[in-house]
């Protein structure tokens, strides 16, 4: 098998029919021995229907079924588990990123056959101002705190060699932070720069977004817990400092230090401290259960054109 093409579903309705067409008609000008895979996370919509009538008409269609919704990055690391091509390509299905995009990725990595992956990324953000602000400011917070280092704006899109994928999946993370396993597994990288289309609307809520960013930040760093104690440390030492100053102030000079007010907010100060630190220790513990209880990633409930 030459090409495997990765991607999946959810609420693609409206894009499955056009994303086949035309990714189709681009992995033909790369090979006949390729094979189009489908996963269908949970899809409301009726996006598996229109995959199975496809599959139908053309077996190079393959599609997994998931039980239920397990989230993107744990469908597409389903998807890339049951891939057969010697280069992989993930792409996702909504047309953002335009299936014709493959050419450029085929022609960067075949001219440099010491590349392993060649990667999207976006010149420019998408979106709104704080869909942009915010996005840069977790990748510097990210970057500030991990080892591995990922480039802005960077897209789930990218062509990948057969050994790259065998690696990506052998990690076991149970609380997938893709975008970090696609730099933590190394091999020769290169990014190539590229429009990605903005349709208005997206299926990643505020609330999941804070939620993947914590993954990721927790998943490839412990720098948080070293923060939380030495600021533990910080303001024990302020504290002490503080007590002995009072004390001097109240024996020696018979000072006493009125201020309610400053009390109040110092203890609200400190409380705030104490339960924000409380509260990341607690981030790591979750992911430390959700580890050991080491579940399968994802369900699969059916499949069309590949054998499981």
């Amino acid at each position: 098998m030459k090409l495997s093409i990765v991607t999946t579903l959810y609420d693609s309705a409206p894009y499955v029919k056009e994303f086949y067409r035309r990714m189709s008609t681009e992995a033909k000008k790369i090979s006949n021995e390729y094979e189009i895979i489908l996963v269908d996370d949970g899809s409301p919509d009726d996006s598996l229907l229109q995959s199975v009538s496809l599959h139908k008409k053309d077996s190079k269609l393959r599609i997994i079924q998931l039980s239920r919704n397990f989230g993107q990055h744990k469908a597409i690391m389903t998807g890339l588990s049951y891939a057969k091509g010697d280069y992989v390509f993930l792409i996702d299905s909504d047309l953002e990123e335009e299936p014709e995009l493959l050419g450029n990725f085929w022609e960067t990595i075949q001219k440099n056959h010491d590349l392993d992956v060649v990667y999207g990324v976006q010149e420019s953000r998408k979106g709104g101002w704080f869909e942009r602000w915010s996005g840069n400011l977790f990748y510097k917070i990210f970057n500030f705190l991990s080892d591995s280092k990922i480039p802005h704006n960077p897209l789930n899109l990218r062509l990948m060699s057969k050994k790259y994928v065998k690696e990506l999946i052998a990690n076991k993370d149970k609380s997938i932070f893709i975008g970090g396993l696609f730099i933590y597994t190394g091999f020769n990288q290169v990014a190539l720069f590229c429009n990605k289309k903005h349709k208005g609307s997206t299926t990643y809520s505020l609330f999941k977004k804070l939620s993947q960013s914590a993954i990721g930040i927790v998943s490839f760093s412990s720098k948080p817990l070293y923060y939380v104690f030495y600021v533990g440390i910080f303001l024990s030492i302020i504290s002490f400092v503080s007590i002995i100053y009072l004390v001097i102030n109240r024996v020696f000079f018979s000072l006493t230090v009125d201020g309610w007010t400053s009390l109040i907010v110092s203890v609200y100060l400190l409380g705030g401290i104490a339960i924000a630190g409380i509260g990341v220790v607690g981030i790591y513990v979750a992911k430390v259960y959700e580890e050991v209880k080491d579940r399968p990633l994802t369900i699969i409930k059916n499949t069309w054109g590949l054998n499981t």
